[in-house]
C-alpha cells in the first residue's frame, strides 16, 4: 500500500517545495516584483459609506509631483481631481499625513497653498 502512494508522496513534496522556492526567489531577485510605473503614495483615504471611499495619491517625486484625488467604488475608480503639488508643501523625509489630521484638513491646506497669500478669502 505504500508502495502505491509513495509517487504521489514525492510529487507533492516537490511541488511544495517549488512553490516555496518561488515565493522565496519572487522577494530576492531585483525587478521580479514591483511595479513599472511612477512611484505612488497613499496621502490618505475618507470612507463614505460601506464600498465608497476618496482617496488622495501622490504619483511622482520632486516637482513632477501630482496629487490625485479619487472615487474608488466596489467595480470602479474614477478621477475626481488632478492638482500639482507645491514642492514647498511636503517633506519627503517625514510622514505625509499625521493621523490628527484627515483627508479635509489635507484638502484645504492643499487650496490655500495654490491659492497664494495674496487671494481673496
Amino acid at each position: 500500500m505504500l508502495q502505491n502512494a509513495m509517487p504521489a508522496l514525492l510529487l507533492l513534496a516537490l511541488m511544495v517545495g517549488l512553490a516555496f522556492a518561488l515565493k522565496w526567489a519572487r522577494r530576492r531577485l531585483p525587478g521580479a516584483v514591483g511595479h513599472s510605473g511612477p512611484p505612488m503614495q497613499v496621502l490618505s483615504t475618507l470612507s463614505l459609506g460601506p464600498q465608497q471611499r476618496v482617496v488622495t495619491v501622490q504619483i511622482g517625486q520632486g516637482e513632477d509631483r501630482v496629487c490625485l484625488v479619487l472615487g474608488v467604488s466596489a467595480g470602479s475608480v474614477n478621477a475626481l481631481h488632478q492638482m500639482a503639488l507645491p514642492a514647498d508643501l511636503v517633506d519627503p523625509a517625514g510622514p505625509i499625513v499625521t493621523p490628527a489630521s484627515g483627508f479635509a484638513a489635507r484638502l484645504a491646506q492643499l487650496t490655500q497653498s495654490l491659492k497664494g497669500p495674496h487671494a481673496p478669502r
